[in-house]
């Protein structure tokens, strides 16, 4: 049977929006969708841009989605998707900043808690379950007092930016590795470094 994958970018739709901490997703997923060479397009079904293609030839199939409705409400245009291409729980992938890893890390794991990331808790309410798999890119704590959610919301420093190409290049490879060869190698190859 032709495996398919649902990979979501988690992030806020609109320019002032895309160097944010919390749109880590979506560039992650624009990225995998210029290295396969497909172009996202509104979804007639979802509230969503979809894009997709295969890693390889005769590889899996893989849907590129970044929801449209902010991060807060990502769920139903992700549950839309899963239900409109046939994709279980377990065939979802969800790509998002981490505040509770250190920058720099990308992790991938399967289920868990949401860690008040309210992308994550919409998503598992929407999909009736938590078994999808993680794709975590740390972004460290909020410096000082700083309010977490204007942390997420605010741009990457320029410290950060210098390694942020290489970190969305990580979390991209970490992507299409659960796709070909699966979580447990995923996490066998990038969990450590």
């Amino acid at each position: 049977m032709d495996e398919t994958w649902l990979v979501v970018g988690l992030g806020n739709p609109g320019k002032e929006y895309a160097r944010n901490r919390h749109n880590a997703g979506f560039m992650v997923a624009d990225l995998v969708a210029a290295r396969i060479g497909v172009k996202f397009g509104r979804h007639k079904r979802a509230v969503a841009e979809v894009a997709e293609g295969r890693l390889s030839p005769g590889g899996p199939r893989v849907v590129l989605a970044k929801p449209l409705t902010y991060m807060n409400l990502s769920g139903g245009p992700v549950a839309a998707l899963a239900q409109f291409y046939k994709i279980s729980v377990g065939q979802v992938i969800a790509v998002h900043d981490e505040l509770d890893l250190g920058y720099g890390q990308v992790r991938a794991k399967i289920g868990g808690g949401e860690g008040g990331h309210n992308g994550l808790r919409s998503m598992s309410k929407s999909l009736g379950g938590k078994d999808y798999v993680r794709v975590r890119f740390g972004i460290g704590r909020p410096p000082g007092r700083q309010d977490p959610a204007d942390f997420v919301l605010s741009d990457f420093s320029a410290t950060e930016r210098k390694e942020l190409e290489f970190l969305v290049d990580r979390a991209a490879d970490v992507v299409e590795t659960v796709v070909t060869r699966g979580v447990e190698v995923a996490q066998n190859t990038y969990n450590g470094v």
